[in-house]
């Protein structure tokens, strides 16, 4: 079906009416800054996807608006959509308002109304993988945010004065700009990318990958595939793999059960939305354990994308203890049975640590984990990818180790699937991405605005725009004082 470009058209216009009836954007209000004759960012993003749009956007429509998302992909390629996320449609429901900002217009259903009408976005059962993408794109365009593509930051410093250096590089070579203060919208990578099972050191990377990877799939075609793992990503990575023509794969998956319930989208709520945030440390600490140790099961229409092919097979209570490389091909020990396979990819998750980020060196080992003091065990279970997570303030700031130490922590922040704990799910998820987006704006614009204080007070001071003219009233004091002395 032809997309209805006048369709289209329209909604934008019907966006821009309802963005001037709110009064949005607001007029800008931050003060320009210079450093050493260049001008400084109020805000930088690192990351273009969802999450980076969604803040940047909030800022923009708040008056911040000298901002700019850099980001390493290509136009088009931003996120993991056109990358790592194999799946062939969302598994969110269709009518999440996800990004919108609380405009209605903006919204993915709006946007496909426009373009298919409502009996095409009627007949949609979940929203295909590319059309969000193109989503995604429109949003950038209509909400006019600054992405820069193709570059890659490789250095962030205190440069004082409340400024940070964040070098960067791209085709042109390498430059420094500065900027108030940096958002990592890193996306589900979070802090430290995939998380590699350990019985993966040392066997050569021809032999595997990790379900983020940049994987060469067409190479598959014909060869034994084995993927370890029970989420979307493993069954995404399974089905992608079999569609690619290879001869077999065979999932590894250690629980002895498949998870089969979404525990915490079944008590999706305003209050666990909004309220998350605000639970003591202990509570939040055990929501999260017990959603982790039940797990998300893979979505229905993923899985059964594996199980419609004859030469795919499920493995249950197929712990891997090791893998080892034998000339051509690999062998995967595990408690059940030997595997012999040609590629073996791990779809185990990700990590939240900063190893061999060299581009955040200088100031990583300062920041604050929940293993620093907050977690303990009458907690629950210690999870790395739980207790390395960073221990965050309330606009997503990381906090130092040590209180009074390393100040441009309090002007980082961690808006990606890594402020989970702290925030609960509103930094990674489409739901509630909104949600974190104002948070981030009302944290990032509260202190741009006391940090200028004095520049205010002077505005305040200096402002003398009269609204009355001194012709609309008499002045009966002199009159009756007169009477008075008379």
């Amino acid at each position: 079906m032809t997309p209805d470009h006048d369709g289209l058209a329209q909604l934008e216009r019907r966006l821009v009416k309802d963005m001037t009836m709110l009064e949005l954007p607001a007029k800008s209000w931050v003060p320009q800054r210079s450093h050493n004759g260049q001008p400084v960012r109020d805000v930088i993003f690192i990351g273009a996807g969802m999450c980076g749009l969604a803040g940047a956007a909030k800022l923009r429509l708040a008056g911040i608006d000298n901002v700019v998302l850099y980001d390493a992909a290509p136009k088009g390629h931003e996120g993991p959509w056109e990358t790592f996320a194999r799946m062939e449609t969302l598994r969110s429901p269709k009518t999440l308002a996800g990004p919108c900002l609380g405009l209605p217009a903006l919204t993915f259903r709006a946007w496909y109304e426009a373009q298919w009408g409502e009996p095409g976005f009627d007949a949609l059962t979940l929203a295909p993988k590319g059309d969000w993408m193109r989503y995604l794109q429109w949003y950038r365009q209509v909400m006019t945010l600054n992405v820069v593509n193709e570059t890659r930051v490789t250095k962030v410093e205190d440069a004082g004065a409340g400024l940070i250096a964040v070098r960067l590089r791209d085709t042109n070579g390498e430059r420094v700009e500065h900027c108030r203060h940096l958002v990592l919208a890193t996306g589900r990578s979070g802090l430290g990318g995939g998380a590699v099972p350990g019985f993966l050191n040392g066997v050569d990377r021809q032999f595997w990958a990790h379900s983020a990877d940049d994987i060469d799939f067409d190479r598959l075609q014909g060869k034994r595939v084995i993927v370890i793992g029970a989420g979307a990503s493993a069954m995404d990575n399974a089905a992608t793999a079999l569609e690619a023509g290879a001869a077999k794969v065979e999932m590894l998956i250690r629980r002895k059960h498949m998870p089969r319930v979404n525990k915490m989208t079944g008590i999706s709520s305003q209050g666990v939305v909004h309220g998350m945030r605000h639970l003591p440390d202990a509570w939040k600490y055990r929501f999260n354990d017990y959603v982790n140790s039940q797990q998300v099961p893979p979505p229905r229409p993923s899985t059964l994308r594996v199980t419609r092919h004859k030469n795919a097979r499920i493995f249950m209570g197929c712990a891997v203890t090791d893998v080892v490389a034998q000339g051509d091909h690999v062998t995967v020990h595990t408690p059940l049975a030997q595997f012999q396979a040609d590629f073996v990819i791990a779809a185990t998750g990700f990590r939240n640590d900063f190893a061999g980020r060299e581009e955040f060196a200088a100031f990583s080992d300062a920041i604050k984990t929940w293993n620093d003091g907050v977690y303990d065990r009458t907690m629950g279970r210690a999870v790395p990818f739980m207790t390395d997570a960073p221990y965050l303030g309330d606009a997503f700031e990381f906090l130092p180790k040590q209180p009074g130490t390393c100040p441009m922590l309090a002007r980082i922040h961690c808006f990606n699937d890594a402020a989970m704990l702290s925030h609960g799910k509103v930094s990674g998820d489409i739901p509630a991405v909104s949600v974190g987006a104002d948070r981030l704006m009302r944290g990032i614009a509260s202190a741009l605005f006391a940090a200028d204080v004095e520049y205010h007070f002077e505005r305040l001071q200096a402002y003398d725009t009269a609204e009355l003219q001194g012709d609309e009233w008499d002045d009966a004091s002199a009159a009756l004082m007169s009477n008075q002395t008379a």
